[in-house]
């Protein structure tokens, strides 16, 4: 398998983990009480092939973990997969608010601590304003070297969103936008403000075709705009529409966890944010809308229309 040498980025460890199509749905299914190699195949339309590699993956890399004996094994979260559930919520808030998706319509969060039905919400962890994207200034980190990546080949699938099976895919579209190596890479270099093809390929060492065919499909996907910068040859910059910047607290809980697992050389966090709206340093806390205490996921119950409450990251 060939390398390529990148800037150090939490987001693109965190990609090369979990970021796979693939890998996303299976832990979606498993954070939903799905447990089994059969249930799995059958809630995600899954070959048994593409399954049985993803799961020695996230085995691998600490994500997921197998017991009972060889004929009927259980798949179950670890200490390292249950802290992305921040990261489900803020996908599940994104995915609701620009698409019908009556999955999520039937889901309802009832926060234990205040006894709620809530939304979600990212807040910054020293002011308690509403984090957004565009009021974050970025800086090198302790950790801003350089990491040699493995080179994957991952085309985006050719599955629709609405060809999951699952009764519970409730960030389906998410998926389908996020679940590519280089579409990811894309927006996470737009939120850092790069706007030109230029910009984006001298960080990516991808394909120009391969680039300009993600650049496309963003556009399509309405998360970015087009503007003209020169006229002869047309030449175009691509800017985050609303719908691209309200992304950014899904990709900050990536980066988040990134920092917290995926940080194997011990140097630190590559990239240091800081909230411009109060002058601090930039965490971000996922918090109840209804009482405002930082939402954890065994704090959380759920239920989903037709079926039993269940208490989230069960398993």
């Amino acid at each position: 398998m060939t390398e390529l040498t990148t800037r150090a980025s939490s987001i693109n460890r965190a990609l090369d983990q979990i970021g796979d199509k693939w890998c996303l749905l299976i832990l979606q299914e498993v954070f939903w009480g799905i447990h089994s190699f059969g249930g799995i195949l059958q809630e995600t339309g899954i070959s048994r092939g593409v399954l049985s590699d993803r799961l020695k993956w996230l085995q691998d890399h600490d994500c997921l973990r197998r017991r009972g004996g060889a004929r009927h094994p259980t798949y179950h979260l670890t200490r390292k997969s249950v802290d992305l559930y921040h990261n489900a919520l803020m996908a599940v808030v994104w995915e609701d608010r620009y698409y019908d998706t009556p999955d999520i319509q039937a889901v309802r969060l009832v926060h234990r601590n205040c006894g709620k039905a809530f939304v979600p919400r990212m807040d910054c962890s020293h002011c308690h304003q509403a984090v957004d994207g565009r009021a974050v200034r970025y800086q090198p980190g302790p950790g801003a070297t350089r990491d040699v990546r493995d080179k994957k080949v991952r085309r985006r699938s050719s599955l629709s969103a609405d060809a999951v099976p699952s009764e519970r895919h409730v960030y389906r579209n998410l998926v389908n936008l996020v679940g590519d190596r280089w579409t990811a890479n894309v927006i996470a270099l737009a939120l850092h403000g790069l706007h030109r093809f230029d910009e984006f390929h001298r960080e990516l060492p991808v394909a120009t075709n391969i680039l300009s065919d993600r650049m496309r499909f963003l556009v399509e996907q309405g998360i970015f705009e087009q503007r003209p910068y020169q006229q002869r040859p047309l030449r175009h910059e691509y800017h985050l529409t609303d719908k691209g910047w309200d992304l950014f607290p899904w990709f900050l809980t990536l980066l988040q966890w990134g920092d917290r697992w995926c940080d194997s050389s011990g140097a630190g966090h590559p990239m240091a944010l800081t909230h411009t709206t109060c002058e601090r340093p930039l965490t971000g806390q996922v918090v109840c809308d209804q009482c405002g205490e930082e939402v954890r996921a065994h704090e959380v119950d759920f239920t989903i229309q037709g079926m039993s409450p269940s208490s989230a990251a069960g398993g």
